[in-house]
C-alpha cells in the first residue's frame, strides 16, 4: 500500500461536503515496533445504529460567546437597561436617561439629547462596543435607532465609526422628524480596518428642542444569511461547517442562574427584539479572578434564533430549560428554589416551548413563531430539563416535568441530568432515578485530563443497553499542565476517546463538546472550540476532530475486534472503531495512537464482498503536543488528506505516532 498526501481535499459525504485544509509533515514517523497488532473489522456484521443527530455542538453564553460574539449587534447596552444606564456609553454635552412615554414597556429607558448652549459644544454618546468594534475596510454597516423629536421640527443626527485613534472612518446623517417614536436607519461604509473601533451619535439641532433615542444598534451588512437581527458570518459558518446533528442551547448553568431572578427565561428572549427584556449573564460575577461586570443578556440572539440557525445548519434543536432549581453551587439553601407547590409555571413554560416550536399557528405560542417569520413548526423532538443538578430535590421536580410533557406532548424526548460529575455519590444516585423516571436520554458531563479521556475510551462498553440511552452533554479534555490550552494533546485525548462513543452508539445518542466559543479579550472559561477577537477567528484543533467525526459518522457501528476479542481502547497507545455508511457506501475507519511510537496494525476486513482499492486517508497529527492554532496562524495544525492503496482486505497500516487517522474505503 501507499499513501499520496493532497495539498487540498473535499472530504465527501452523503448529502454535504467538508472542507480540511493541508498541515504537518508529509511522512509519517518511521517505525520504530516491528510486532503488530491484529484488529479485525467484520464488514458485514452491524452491531449498532448510529443517530444521525450523534455529534453536536453545545451553546453556553459564557466568554461573550453571544452579545459581543456569536451575535453579531455590536453595540453594547443599546436600550439603556444595564443598572449603570450609560455603562458601555461615554455620553457628553446635555444627556438624561429618561422613562416617560418610553416605546418598549420591558426596555423602558431611553436618552434625551438637548442643545449643549454653546453652537461649539456638542452634545452625543460614544459606544465602546464589546472590547471594542470590529470594522473591516469596504464593508458595509447597519445602523438604526428608535426616536423622537421634542416637536414637528427636524432634529439632526450625525453618525460615525470611529477608529481607535478617533479617526472618522465612517458616517450617515440622520434627520428625526415628528413628536411619535419611529425606527430610522443608515448604512455606513468603512474606510479602514480597525479592531478597536467606537461608534458616535451626535446631536446637531441648534440652540432649542431635543431628540429622543432609543435603541441604537449596529450590525454588519453581512450578516449570516443576510438575517437583519443576525449572527456574525465567520462565527455561524464554523458551526456549519461543523456539520452539526445537534445544537443544545441555550447553555448549562446560565439556564439556571446565579439565582432564581438571572435564570434564563426563554418567554423573554422572543417577540420584537426592542421589547425583549436584559438578563444579567450569570457568568459576569461568577470567577473572581476574570470578572466582567458589563456582561449582561440582551436577548437578541432568542430562543427564535437558535431554533432557526439549527434548521439553517442542519442540525436538530436541543432546548433546556430551568427545572425550578437555582445554581446549586451556589445556592445551597433550598430557600433558594423554587417550592414543589409552585412548581406549575416552570412546567407550563416546557410545555409552551413545545407549542412554540411545534404548535400550529393556531395556537397562542404557535402564532407568535409564524408571526415572526416561522409559520411552519420547527418540529422539535429534544427537550432538556435541569442542567447540573443533583439530590432529591432534581428528580422530585422533574417528575412534574416528565408526566406533563409524556401527556400533552407524547412524542418529545425527554433528557434527565447525571449531576455536574462523570461519577461519585450524585452520579450513582441520580441513574437510578434516571430510569425510575424513563427519560429518554441522561446528560453526563466530564471536563477532565487527557489521561482520564485515553483511561475511559472503554467507559460505555458495559452500560445497561436497556436502560436510558447517554447524551454526552458537555465534555472537552483540560490539558492542565498547558494552562488547560486547545493544543493537540487535548484533541487527540478527545477523539480517542470518541471512538468508545461510536463504537457504543447503541448506548450513546448524542455528544456535544463545551464550551463552544471564547472572545480572545473576554474569556473566562477555557479551553473552547473556537475563538475570535472583534474581526478574526481561528477553529481549535478539537474542532477538526468533531469535524472528522460528524463527516465521517456513518450510519452503523461494525463489530471489530482484536487478537483478545476485545475492541482497541488503548492496547498500545491504540484505539479504534469501525462504521459503515449505508447511504454513501463507504467503510469508514478510524483509527487512533496516543503513544510517542509508530504502531503496525494487520487490519483484516471480513465479509467484504467489494470495494475500490484506492482509499482516501485523513490524517491528524503534529510533533508537538502543544501545538495550537491561533488568530495569526489559524491553520497551524489541521488534517490533511490523501490517497490510500489497498492490496486487498487484509492488509498492514501504520499508525504514526501522536494521531488520529480516518481511512475511507469505497464500497462501490
Amino acid at each position: 500500500m501507499k499513501y499520496l498526501w493532497k495539498t487540498a481535499v473535499s472530504a465527501i459525504m452523503a448529502g454535504s461536503v467538508c472542507c480540511l485544509a493541508q498541515a504537518g509533515s508529509e511522512n509519517p514517523k518511521e517505525a520504530t515496533e516491528s510486532s503488530s497488532i491484529l484488529w479485525e473489522v467484520k464488514a458485514n456484521r452491524p452491531v449498532a445504529r448510529i443517530n444521525p443527530d450523534m455529534y453536536g455542538i453545545f451553546f453556553e453564553d459564557i466568554n461573550f460567546a453571544a452579545d459581543g460574539g456569536l451575535y453579531a449587534e455590536l453595540v453594547k447596552n443599546r436600550s439603556f437597561e444595564f443598572p449603570q444606564h450609560l455603562m458601555g456609553w461615554r455620553s457628553f454635552g446635555q444627556t438624561e436617561v429618561l422613562t416617560d412615554e418610553a416605546p418598549f414597556p420591558r426596555n423602558p429607558h431611553y436618552v434625551r439629547l438637548s442643545p449643549s448652549g454653546h453652537a461649539h459644544k456638542l452634545t452625543g454618546l460614544e459606544n465602546e462596543g464589546f472590547r471594542g468594534m470590529g470594522f473591516h475596510a469596504g464593508k458595509e454597516y447597519r445602523f438604526s435607532v428608535w426616536a423622537r423629536s421634542s416637536s414637528d421640527d427636524v432634529q439632526k443626527l450625525t453618525v460615525t465609526l470611529v477608529s481607535a485613534d478617533d479617526r472618522e472612518i465612517g458616517r450617515a446623517d440622520l434627520t428625526v422628524e415628528g413628536r411619535q417614536w419611529k425606527k430610522y436607519s443608515a448604512r455606513l461604509r468603512s474606510r479602514a480596518t480597525e479592531a478597536q473601533g467606537r461608534l458616535r451619535v451626535v446631536y446637531d439641532r441648534g440652540n432649542s428642542g431635543y431628540a429622543d433615542v432609543e435603541h441604537i444598534s449596529l450590525f454588519p451588512a453581512d450578516t449570516w444569511q443576510g438575517h437583519e437581527n443576525g449572527l456574525r458570518s465567520d462565527l455561524a459558518q464554523a458551526l456549519a461547517d461543523l456539520h452539526p446533528g445537534v445544537l443544545r442551547f441555550p447553555g448549562g448553568c446560565i439556564v439556571e442562574g446565579t439565582d432564581l431572578a438571572t435564570r434564563y427565561q426563554w418567554k423573554n428572549s422572543v417577540g420584537a427584539v426592542e421589547n425583549r427584556p436584559l438578563n444579567e449573564n450569570r457568568w459576569n460575577y461568577t470567577f473572581p479572578h476574570r470578572m466582567f461586570p458589563d456582561y449582561y443578556q440582551s436577548y437578541g440572539l432568542g430562543f427564535f434564533e437558535f431554533f432557526c440557525l439549527a434548521e439553517e445548519i442542519g442540525a436538530a434543536a436541543l432546548p433546556v430549560l430551568s427545572c425550578g432549581l437555582a445554581c446549586q453551587f451556589q445556592n445551597d439553601d433550598m430557600r433558594a428554589h423554587v417550592p414543589l407547590e409552585d412548581l406549575q409555571p416552570y412546567v407550563q413554560d416546557a410545555l409552551d416551548l413545545i407549542e412554540f416550536a411545534n404548535g400550529s399557528t393556531d395556537t397562542e405560542w404557535g402564532s407568535l413563531r409564524a408571526e415572526m417569520g416561522h409559520p411552519a413548526p420547527f418540529g422539535l423532538k429534544y427537550l432538556a430539563v435541569g442542567n447540573e443538578q443533583w439530590g432529591r430535590e432534581y428528580p422530585e421536580r422533574l417528575e412534574k416535568f416528565v408526566q406533563a410533557i409524556r401527556q400533552n406532548w407524547p412524542d418529545i424526548q425527554i433528557v434527565g441530568s447525571a449531576g455536574p460529575s462523570s461519577g461519585g455519590e450524585r452520579f450513582n444516585y441520580l441513574w437510578p432515578e434516571m430510569r425510575r423516571l424513563k427519560v429518554d436520554l441522561v446528560d453526563e458531563h466530564y471536563y477532565m485530563s487527557p489521561d482520564w479521556f485515553l483511561q475511559n475510551a472503554g467507559r460505555y462498553d458495559s452500560y445497561d443497553r436497556k436502560g436510558p440511552k447517554v447524551f454526552a452533554g458537555e465534555y472537552a479534555a483540560h490539558d492542565y499542565d498547558h494552562a488547560k490550552a486547545n493544543n493537540f494533546k487535548a484533541a487527540l485525548s478527545e477523539a480517542c476517546f470518541m471512538t468508545g462513543l461510536e463504537r457504543n452508539a447503541d448506548v450513546v445518542r448524542l455528544a456535544t463538546y463545551a464550551p463552544l466559543f471564547a472572545h480572545v479579550d473576554a474569556w473566562q472559561w477555557n479551553p473552547d472550540l473556537i475563538w475570535f477577537d472583534n474581526l478574526r477567528s481561528f477553529r481549535t484543533p478539537n474542532w477538526y476532530v468533531q469535524q472528522l467525526f460528524a463527516c465521517y459518522r456513518g450510519t452503523e457501528v461494525l463489530a471489530a475486534y482484536g487478537r483478545d476479542r476485545q475492541p482497541l481502547k488503548g492496547q498500545r497507545q491504540l484505539y479504534a472503531s469501525a462504521v459503515r455508511d449505508g447511504q454513501g457506501k463507504r467503510l469508514i475507519l478510524k483509527i487512533g495512537n496516543s503513544g510517542e511510537q509508530m504502531q503496525r496494525l494487520d487490519i483484516r476486513l471480513s465479509g467484504l464482498k467489494k470495494f475500490r482499492p484506492e482509499a482516501t486517508l485523513i490524517r491528524f497529527q503534529s510533533e508537538e503536543w502543544d501545538a495550537v492554532n491561533t488568530l495569526d496562524d489559524p491553520q497551524h495544525i489541521v488534517p490533511r488528506s490523501g490517497s490510500y492503496i489497498l492490496e486487498g482486505p487484509a492488509f498492514s497500516f501504520e499508525a504514526p505516532a501522536r494521531s488520529f487517522s480516518v481511512l475511507v474505503i469505497s464500497l462501490d
